[in-house]
């Protein structure tokens, strides 16, 4: 008979060691339990987490309809666990520990009370559904949740002129800032996006009435979006906890060989870790512009599982080379560089068709061709919407295998495609107006798939008919920053707002989407198709970790 204590409200029982044998029957789960609260009774949809002493690595499921959690023997070593619990406005009464022996089942039922501080919990999508006002209004916010949550505007008390003020200021910050570790642009350089002119007046009036310079409370609901259910529950979580907190894991991959590899949005540095250990390794990337702003984005694999990466405002790309551990750089020609060049992306899929790598310098949305056989750039110049004649805002680039790009135009909702060959321009215009496609990836059969960051979507693009798809994400103001499509019929996003990753069945045109265990501030998204359903690699930008997310079924 297996007794189970339950933790409740007082210190010395939330502290409690708990250990109990297991039958031959839940050999195989090493830790098990209940979560429960007076208000509801079991819950279902709650984060649960377990990370042993001293380790690097915690795993995270979630509770199903009766409130049951369990972890596999196989994902929990021997140890003394801490338990935590992530359910948006409650918090987990007590501070449980338990002990996980080998060949036994542990247990642990977790009660959790209403929160005393619901705003601290919510997340920058709840906030958004709080505050009042439009959808326009707000779509400005989407630019803020790259440097900080939207919590420190809604907690700020600047009226407008004050908020004209901080467009100005953030206007001269690099990208990869954080309030922690903010970075000056240099010279010349400024960052457009934020509000100007007139615009720039009526954003900052209204955001004068969505924070506190008016009150010492909010005037508003604060609303929380449903927790998930159902096969939302039916995943496991595991977050590799990275050296040091000034690291932003940006962008995310696998190479061949499985091993993991990232880059840092705000140090000179591409990193490396195992995911068997959790061992992480760091290689530092040479700086080509000694007071310019540090920090890397893209990072790609070639066709010989070669890594790229693009150096931002450093005005460089680089290619590491895996037997020394060392870069070879390629950067701006003196005649085209600029205070606010800036080499962050870089495409490099059909590269062995040609030896030519396609790059965009981000000082006024320039796109180059690297030769690799001449070291040359070739200037292909700016791109220009013929119906409109505006300029695209290209943020992600992507090539295909014949090494023909696509431009995903941020500034509006255009996909470009330039023939690598004839150099010829075509436009497809997403089926959401402005959508601000971002970033994504071409599949084997030649299709762009991609994220709709204003259109909170995911989108492919069929080159071969012409035509755009998109499926919608089913949590508003998801904001997908990325999208991949793996071999097993299923496409990923994931979001800066949620902390929820979204997995679409391509047939059938349903999601899934799953639970993370604390705020993750989601950039690119890499598949693992090798298994089925495929596993989703994320890096948390603002919390110096890396992410796995596998779904059960």
């Amino acid at each position: 008979m297996r007794l189970k204590p339950v933790l409740k409200g007082s210190a010395a029982l939330a502290t409690l060691l708990l250990a109990c044998a297991a039958n031959g029957a839940n050999a195989q789960t090493a830790l098990a339990g209940k979560v429960a609260s007076e208000k509801e009774g079991a819950m279902e949809g709650v984060v649960v987490s377990a990370k042993r002493d001293g380790s690097t690595i915690t795993i995270s499921v979630v509770t199903d309809a009766r409130g049951r959690f369990a972890f596999p023997a196989s994902r929990l070593e021997p140890g003394k666990y801490t338990l935590k619990a992530r359910a948006t406005g409650y918090d987990l009464d007590g501070k449980p520990v338990v002990e996980v022996a080998a060949g036994k089942e542990a247990g642990a039922d977790l009660t959790l009370k209403p929160t005393r501080n619901l705003s601290a919990q919510l997340n920058n999508a709840e906030w958004m559904l709080s505050m009042p006002g439009t959808d326009q209004q707000k779509n400005f916010l989407l630019n803020c949740n790259s440097c900080h949550t939207l919590e420190r505007i809604v907690k700020s008390n600047y009226d407008a002129d004050g908020f004209l003020e901080i467009f100005q200021r953030m206007s001269g910050y690099y990208p990869g800032s954080t309030p922690q570790r903010p970075q000056r642009l240099a010279g010349t350089a400024v960052r457009t996006g934020l509000a100007e002119n007139s615009e720039g007046r009526k954003t900052a009036e209204w955001l004068s009435t969505v924070n506190l310079s008016q009150t010492d409370k909010w005037n508003y609901e604060l609303k929380v979006l449903p927790r998930l259910t159902g096969k939302s529950t039916r995943v496991i979580v595991t977050e590799y906890d990275l050296p040091n907190s000034g690291i932003q894991p940006h962008d995310v991959i696998l190479d061949k060989k499985g091993m993991v590899w990232y880059s840092d949005f705000g140090q000179m540095f591409m990193g490396r870790m195992d995911p068997a250990t959790g061992e992480v390794t760091q290689y530092p990337i040479p700086e080509s512009k000694k007071d310019f702003p540090k920090g890397t984005l893209d990072l790609e694999t070639d066709a010989n599982d070669d890594l790229w990466i693009g150096v931002m405002y450093q005005g460089a790309i680089a290619k590491f080379d895996r037997a020394n551990g060392t870069f070879r750089q390629w950067t701006i020609p003196e005649e085209w560089d600029s205070d606010a060049g800036q080499l962050g992306h870089l495409a490099v899929t059909g590269t062995q068709a040609d030896k030519k790598v396609w790059i965009k310098n981000s000082d006024g949305n320039n796109i180059y061709r690297l030769d690799l056989s001449t070291n040359k750039i070739e200037n292909f110049g700016q791109t220009f919407d013929p119906s409109t004649k505006k300029r695209f805002g290209s943020y992600g680039i992507h090539s295909d295998v014949d090494n023909n790009l696509y431009l995903l135009d941020f500034s509006s909702g255009n996909i470009g495609r330039i023939d690598g060959g004839t150099k010829e321009l075509k436009i497809f215009v997403t089926p959401t107006p402005n959508s601000r496609p971002r970033r994504g990836r071409v599949d084997d059969k030649g299709n762009l798939w991609f994220a709709e960051y204003q259109g909170n979507a995911i989108g492919m693009l069929d080159p071969k008919e012409g035509k755009i798809r998109e499926w919608k994400v089913p949590t508003p103001w998801s904001a997908p920053y990325d999208a991949m499509a793996g071999k097993n019929g299923e496409a990923w996003a994931g979001s800066m707002l949620t902390d929820r990753v979204s997995r679409l069945d391509i047939a059938s045109g349903q999601y899934v989407e799953y639970p993370l265990p604390r705020p993750t501030n989601i950039r690119r998204v890499f598949v693992d198709d090798s298994t089925k359903p495929g596993v989703l690699w994320v890096g948390n930008n603002h919390g110096a970790s890396i992410v796995k997310v596998e779904p059960l079924e």
